[in-house]
């Protein structure tokens, strides 16, 4: 039976691309840099502990699409194409009646432009694989459905927010489903900066850094400006949308989730910017509003970006497949759910192979010594690296691995990991006991 505006509501995903959760005024920053998404998750639902379970971007986009995890479709490391065989939010979406929209930045194909068979069963399309390559904050550049390239006026998040304003205009009639996927707050790989809009070249100079970076250093210094300034445009256009919404009288009508793949660490924790088990790598904004999600509420349960997929079909009223992997958050929501996992699981490659468990207090990591994080999946051996004490330490700051006061917490997150491991579809592995204290942080 085909959708009908009166029986589903609308979907849109605001995507952005390596946001930390603390860039929020929720979670304490102090620079206003969030209004628009601080007020619509206090009058929707707060999803105030976000993870992703792959932090690099193309296994994290594939886990959204799919609600399957990196290592059950092989989307493990970036530049590996999601397989055609595995049905994506689209399919789904289409197949209940939806209109099917893309726009923005895509990391899930083989090619540039993406052929109509590597677009993850998309209608509309008007995207480019690697976003960070195609284009520049003021040079806009995606391909359309005949995989013409198209430059968009504007500063690069502009560009991608009315290119989704004017596409929801189109279809304000018909139900539909659309993915804004903005590259910005990322770095623009050739130059390993984060550009601003110039309005924001300078605002952020000198501003509140969050206590893991400002202990840390790494790049904190020459990026963070910078990245303040992409998140205030994203946050400005993401109000944007929202008026879109209530002026074409759809706000009632639609769901809407932000969230992001992923956070960013600012070169303190490894070379570059994710790719590890700390929050300042997986952990992420995420609320929304709208049919379902109104009321001001507030999850304080551990959502994994794995469970976004279950939860947008079930709030549409669309069957949840059972081989997802993930969760439909709507028990939670409802105040139903009484068996929610008490851990959000990781999955880290490119960097290392490694493996990890978030609990409300602990946080507790392992790698796998003997393979390469760009060519191996997964292994049957890893030993513990880190464990933190999130109560005493939230930034991560104090690893407590090996010490012999902690012995027994570790031995318990061990086995709370090793069932998380099989229960993503991968073989039991050992892990090893770190038995004497590493240093490290």
């Amino acid at each position: 039976m085909a959708a009908t505006p009166a029986t589903h509501p609308n979907v849109i995903v605001f995507f952005t691309d390596q946001q930390r959760w603390d860039t929020s005024g929720l979670h304490g920053n102090p620079l206003d840099l969030t209004p628009n998404f601080d007020r619509m998750a206090q009058n929707g639902t707060h999803i105030y502990h976000s993870f992703t379970p792959q932090p690099v971007c193309g296994p994290a986009r594939s886990i959204l699409q799919t609600g399957l995890y990196a290592t059950t479709t092989g989307c493990y490391r970036n530049k590996i194409a999601l397989p055609g065989h595995y049905k994506t939010l689209a399919h789904y979406f289409r197949e209940a009646g939806y209109t099917t929209g893309y726009i923005g930045k895509w990391h899930l194909a083989d090619h540039e432009p993406v052929p109509e068979a590597e677009r993850g069963g998309y209608e509309y399309w008007l995207a480019a694989n690697a976003l960070e390559h195609t284009s520049k904050p003021y040079d806009a550049v995606m391909f359309d459905n005949e995989n013409e390239r198209v430059k968009l006026p504007g500063y690069r998040v502009d560009a991608i927010t009315d290119a989704a304003i004017r596409y929801i205009n189109d279809h304000q009639r018909e139900p539909f489903y659309l993915f804004i996927s903005q590259l910005e707050p990322h770095q623009q790989n050739a130059e390993d900066s984060f550009p601003p809009p110039d309005v924001y070249q300078d605002r952020y100079k000198g501003a509140w850094a969050p206590p893991d970076l400002a202990a840390l250093g790494g790049s904190t210094q020459q990026h963070l400006s910078g990245y303040y300034g992409q998140v205030k445009r994203i946050d400005e256009a993401f109000g944007r949308l929202l008026d879109t919404l209530k002026s074409l009288d759809l706000t009632e009508k639609t769901i809407v989730l932000f969230t992001s793949d992923h956070g960013n660490h600012f070169k303190t924790r490894n070379s570059e910017y994710k790719r590890s088990c700390h929050e300042s790598s997986t952990r992420t904004p995420a609320a929304l509003q709208g049919p379902g999600f109104d009321g001001g509420r507030r999850v304080q349960e551990l959502v994994s970006l794995v469970d976004w997929a279950p939860t947008l079909l079930d709030a549409a009223g669309i069957p949840v497949p059972p081989e997802m992997q993930g969760r439909s958050i709507l028990p939670l929501v409802r105040h139903e759910a009484t068996d929610w996992p008490e851990e959000v699981f990781t999955q880290i490659s490119e960097t290392q192979v490694g493996r990890s468990i978030r609990t409300r207090r602990w946080k507790y990591s392992v790698y796998a010594p003997d393979k390469d994080g760009l060519q191996d999946s997964a292994s049957e051996r890893y030993v513990e690296q880190f464990l933190y004490d999130l109560d005493a330490d939230p930034y991560e700051l104090n690893n407590l691995i090996g010490k012999p006061c902690h012995h027994a917490i570790a031995a318990e997150l061990r086995e709370r990991l090793l069932q998380r491991i099989v229960a993503a579809g991968e073989v039991e592995p050992v892990i090893e006991p770190t038995l004497t204290p590493t240093g490290s942080r």
